[in-house]
């Protein structure tokens, strides 16, 4: 159901050789539920609220995306998507496009971080303050913001990997 679901999205998103980075997306996406839904034990914080964990990932997502835009345009190729479509505007758009792939990994980064910490601190100042049945409401809404981020950052992921290997028709 999980490969289908991710197939299904990689298809549209990615198009034509989406097979290609499905186990790819579908590792990101599972990983990240099951680190974000870890919160959901009491007492244990959820790895992706601590900086580090959501920037190896963004940087890991970065390095494939780049490293598949190399492969399959070649060097020459993949940096001619910086340049934008005009020649004589290259010089200009060449460093804001560069900027904006380095920003993607800050993005990704602050996204899946901020959500996630502040879903933990909400559930944690909610259990301080109604220690009995109002938390559990808490706690699914935790679970809940945990799969919407692992979906959004899979689904970036799948974006930037489509806009990466796509070819110009």
């Amino acid at each position: 159901m999980i490969h289908e679901f991710t197939g299904n999205q990689a298809e549209s998103v990615i198009g034509h050789g989406y097979e290609h980075f499905q186990a790819f997306v579908t590792c990101i996406g599972l990983f990240i539920v099951i680190l974000n839904l870890i919160g959901l034990i009491p007492g244990v914080t959820t790895p992706t609220s601590v900086p580090v964990v959501p920037l190896g990932l963004a940087v890991v997502t970065f390095l494939y995306y780049n490293f598949y835009g190399l492969r399959t345009h070649g060097f020459a190729g993949y940096m001619k998507q910086f340049a934008g479509p005009i020649w004589w505007i290259s010089p200009l758009l060449f460093p804001v496009e560069i900027i904006s792939h380095l920003a993607r990994m800050m993005s990704l980064t602050i996204r899946l971080y901020a959500n996630m910490l502040a879903s933990d601190l909400l559930t944690l100042i909610c259990f301080s303050m109604i220690p009995l049945l109002a938390p559990v409401v808490f706690l699914g809404l935790h679970a809940f913001v945990a799969v919407i981020q692992a979906y959004v950052f899979m689904l970036l992921s799948m974006i930037y990997l489509g806009m990466a290997v796509s070819h110009e028709h």
